[in-house]
């Protein structure tokens, strides 16, 4: 399934742009692609290979082959070799690809000014994040001339067309920079779009205070959310926050909802952390949770936490 979803998606964006459109290069690999969702890689790559001197799509999969490692040893030259015929045969996704050949020798020289061209020929064509590959190479400096707002320019353009990456790369170039608001402002913006990573520094920044007012509740919002799709660096913080929840004036504890999410994310914490920083905290959490919360309470907190570890099973 895995393999079947993500040859789907790439044909989106894998689309022929260019002199070769006007013909479609599907029909002639139906054979490959249908072998190749059933994971019979042997026999995919020998179809694929069959159309491999005329079809760029298939030059464009055979480079798939080599780079995901399906049915044999990975193997990142041949790959960018395909990617680059597919490239020059108009496939968008290989031209992101090829650009990521030349930006990082693989198989060739590094040729930063070659692979912005490459980036930019991909973007034109919908692949969006190409722009803020573009763009990263501009940041980064090393091997084309260092220009700060042109990188800028580049991945708030992708972010624009909704690459979630680049408004990623954004949110990460922006918080480095101590530029918080601009980064809080992209954190969101990839939080929206269900991103967990992204969910989880938006919660560090409102519970902080960073790039604008502390917001407790969306911070809780936000870092719940990605714990309870699985998102396993989401629940420490998660009990953290539980854990400095308001005190009941008239108890002067944790309401009993409150005690309850520490507990529960606490221990999910400690079941999918191996840093020993990590586990002395949540030690020291339960230690407290355990002189407060009622014996009675554990067996059916523990079946919450196994249910939903099983239900998200660690990778």
């Amino acid at each position: 399934m895995r393999t079947l979803l993500l040859t789907g998606l790439l044909f989106l964006f894998a689309q022929v742009h260019g002199p070769a459109a006007s013909r479609d290069l599907r029909p002639a690999l139906m054979q490959a692609e249908r072998a190749l969702a059933t994971h019979n890689y042997a026999q995919a790559y020998r179809a694929y290979k069959r159309h491999a001197t005329t079809n760029p799509l298939a030059q464009f999969n055979l480079g798939l082959f080599e780079q995901q490692g399906w049915g044999r040893p990975a193997d990142p030259v041949a790959a960018c070799a395909w990617f680059d015929q597919a490239a020059h045969g108009h496939i968008p996704a290989a031209q992101q690809f090829l650009g990521d050949c030349l930006a990082r020798g693989v198989g060739r020289a590094i040729d930063g000014a070659a692979a912005v061209a490459w980036y930019r020929k991909a973007a034109a064509a919908g692949i969006a994040y190409a722009d803020c590959a573009a763009g990263e190479l501009y940041l980064d400096g090393a091997i084309v001339p260092r220009d700060v707002a042109q990188g800028l320019a580049l991945c708030t353009r992708a972010a624009q067309a909704e690459s979630v990456p680049a408004m990623l790369k954004l949110g990460a170039y922006y918080q480095a920079a101590a530029t918080l608001p601009h980064a809080r402002f992209w954190y969101d913006q990839a939080a929206q779009r269900h991103h967990h990573g992204a969910q989880v520094a938006l919660g560090m920044m409102l519970s902080a205070g960073e790039g604008g007012p502390a917001d407790l509740a969306q911070a809780r919002f936000w870092l719940e959310h990605a714990a309870m799709e699985g998102y396993a660096p989401a629940y420490l913080p998660t009990a953290i926050l539980y854990a400095n929840a308001p005190i009941n004036p008239d108890t002067g504890a944790l309401e009993p909802h409150d005690l309850a999410k520490v507990y529960m994310w606490s221990h999910a914490a400690r079941a999918r952390t191996s840093n020993q920083q990590e586990l002395a905290d949540i030690a020291r959490i339960d230690a407290l949770v355990m002189t407060v919360m009622p014996e009675q309470w554990q067996p059916e907190l523990d079946r919450r936490v196994t249910d939903h570890l099983a239900r998200y099973a660690a990778p």
